[in-house]
């Protein structure tokens, strides 16, 4: 049963990654992202990874893909009538074959059945949301903060593009 589950969720999901990059509505394209990211999430949950599965509907479904909708509406982009780009029809083949082929290697991975080191005891006791943040803030605390720089970044860039500059007086344009 677990099969056809991840079946499922494997090959909706790359059909809905071709067509983020295939559609040219840009509504149409988040459409299909959403159902990619809600069907990675579910493979999530394949795996019992369900802080995993949180933090993918919570800040990627919930978040990142409601401002890209905002954005697009304050962008107002006038698409074509066409539904797919002329050149995605090169790529549907390959992509298809591609995720075939993928699923084939899954399904004869040498990993199946294999465990982790911790102690299922101490898994159970604290939990994966506890383990991920000991993880992440012990071993891996440099890149937290690398990533936290960038996204810093992001958004004084993000202020300095939205910001419209203000138009100059006659006045002080005789200064």
């Amino acid at each position: 049963m677990m099969l056809v589950f991840f079946a499922y969720f494997a090959l909706v999901s790359i059909a809905s990654g071709v067509l983020t990059v295939s559609l040219r509505h840009p509504v149409h394209c988040a459409l299909a992202l959403l159902a990619l990211l809600l069907h990675v999430s579910g493979l999530f949950i394949l795996l019992n990874a369900e802080f995993l599965w949180a933090v993918q509907v919570i800040v990627y479904v919930g978040a990142i893909l409601v401002l890209y909708l905002f954005v697009l509406m304050l962008m107002n982009l006038k698409t074509d009538e066409r539904y797919f780009h002329p050149s995605a029809l090169y790529f549907v083949g390959p992509a298809v074959l591609g995720g075939v082929y993928v699923l084939f290697l899954l399904l004869q991975s040498p990993f199946d059945g294999a465990k982790g080191t911790a102690p299922a005891s101490a898994v159970l006791q604290d939990g994966d949301t506890y383990a991920v943040g000991i993880k992440m803030f012990s071993d891996h605390i440099l890149q937290f903060e690398i990533v936290g720089i960038f996204l810093l970044g992001a958004i004084i860039g993000a202020i300095v593009l939205a910001k419209t500059p203000k138009p100059l007086d006659p006045k002080e344009e005789r200064l």
